[in-house]
């Protein structure tokens, strides 16, 4: 952990990282607090499911143009602003749906919210590279990077629940919304980000001209990325009914999150804190194929060849998905260190920011499939969907290996120009 504590000692550095982290809450904070707000005002999950499908298409479609707008005019003059308008959005919507608005008016709202929802998880890699003039320690800063997104995915939908048993209705939808404002503008004002610059592609002008989906190796790691985030869609769906089919308890949710989770977390500090000699590309397919081991592990504990529903020892339960996650950071890390070396240097941003885009894509299709696969074969079946996923993007990842190797002379975490910063 010495080197992580070391990063976080690094003012430049903590600073634009815990506000990033606050920043990205409504990811996981924003669908479910819509969906629980419209359902009990509304009476319809139906409703529900389309106003947050339309929050979703939004920030899938929005985020890859604020990332190519960060790459024109720098990272504060997009995030600060992207950040307050997204919030009033989410504020206007939860206000007007707690006094029972129409659908003409939610629906916009909902849409315009995620079109302008800003690119955390692309514009930090930036700060990053401006904080951290070691690459050694870049790369321990994606593997911390991608640890607090586990954090945001655990903490936020604990937080909506504890603020809906708590508070009015439409609370947790304003604080969500709070946290964006906050986020955003700590982050925006923090030196790193205020210094950050794009990069020169070393390739020259026409390189610069080519957006990242030119590049057969990006389009490789994205369609990778989609496979795996269906999967993960499959997963967080098979886990909720896990709790309430094959447990008989909806309150083991958490702890089956948390099992996941924490075993994504020490998988990723594990990696980020470790030198590695052989090329990146060659660990993606080991890692999603780890991924795909642990998940079929549990989907035969669940039942899931069968479609029989069996109720399993919690323990072993728990186990088999600590394991099945500590490969996921891995891989996540492993995709995002790949995009930047294959990718024009000043469209860095843009790049990540299509990562971003396959990961909410998949999450909203992945969760409809999911929906199917239970319905006919219980959590387990579900299970059997989100392998065969992982293990599609395994194959892709495999398949696309002489697309990859440009990667392999690019360094994972381009330097960037030396900038004086506050050091702790």
């Amino acid at each position: 952990m010495s080197r992580y504590l070391r990063i976080l000692r690094v003012r430049a550095a903590r600073t634009p990282f815990l506000a990033s982290v606050v920043g990205r809450m409504p990811i996981s904070m924003a669908p479910l607090a819509i969906v629980l707000l419209i359902q009990q005002m509304r009476g319809s999950y139906a409703v529900a499911g389309v106003v947050t499908g339309v929050y979703a298409v939004g920030a899938t479609l929005g985020t890859p143009v604020l990332g190519r707008l960060v790459d024109r005019v720098g990272q504060p003059r997009v995030v600060g602003p992207a950040g307050l308008v997204s919030a009033f959005f989410l504020a206007a919507l939860a206000l007007t749906a707690a006094a029972d608005a129409s659908d003409a008016v939610l629906l916009p709202l909902a849409a315009a919210a995620g079109l302008s929802m800003p690119p955390f998880g692309a514009v930090m890699r930036g700060a990053w590279r401006i904080a951290l003039p070691q690459e050694q320690d870049r790369l321990a800063a994606y593997a911390l990077d991608a640890v607090a997104i586990e954090f945001v995915f655990v903490v936020g939908p604990l937080l909506v629940g504890l603020l809906l048993v708590t508070t009015p209705a439409a609370a947790p939808l304003l604080v969500t919304s709070g946290l964006l404002v906050l986020g955003s503008l700590v982050y925006a004002r923090s030196p790193a980000v205020r210094a950050w610059r794009p990069e020169p592609h070393p390739d020259g002008e026409d390189a610069v001209a080519r957006s990242p989906l030119a590049s057969g190796g990006v389009r490789t790691v994205l369609a990778a990325t989609l496979l795996l985030s269906v999967g993960f869609a499959h997963v967080d769906l098979s886990i909720a009914a896990t709790a309430r089919e094959a447990l008989g308890d909806p309150g083991r949710v958490g702890v089956l999150f948390a099992c996941i989770a924490g075993g994504s977390t020490v998988g990723g500090l594990w990696y980020g804190s470790r030198h590695w000699s052989g090329p990146e590309r060659r660990r993606l397919p080991i890692a999603l194929a780890g991924v795909s081991v642990g998940l079929a592990a549990v989907a035969v504990l669940l039942g899931g060849l069968d479609g029989v529903v069996r109720r399993p020892p919690l323990a072993v339960l728990a186990v088999l998905l600590v394991v099945a996650g500590m490969c996921i950071a891995p891989g996540l890390i492993a995709i995002s260190n790949l995009v930047d070396g294959l990718s024009p240097r000043s469209r860095l941003s843009e790049a990540q920011a299509w990562v971003s885009t396959m990961y909410t894509a998949g999450g909203a299709a992945g969760t409809a499939l999911a929906g199917l696969l239970v319905d006919t074969g219980g959590p387990g079946r579900g299970f059997v969907g989100a392998c065969a996923l992982v293990f599609a993007g395994m194959l892709a990842a495999t398949a696309g290996q002489p697309l990859l190797r440009r990667a392999d002379a690019a360094p994972a975490a381009p330097a960037a120009p030396p900038v004086v910063l506050p050091s702790s």
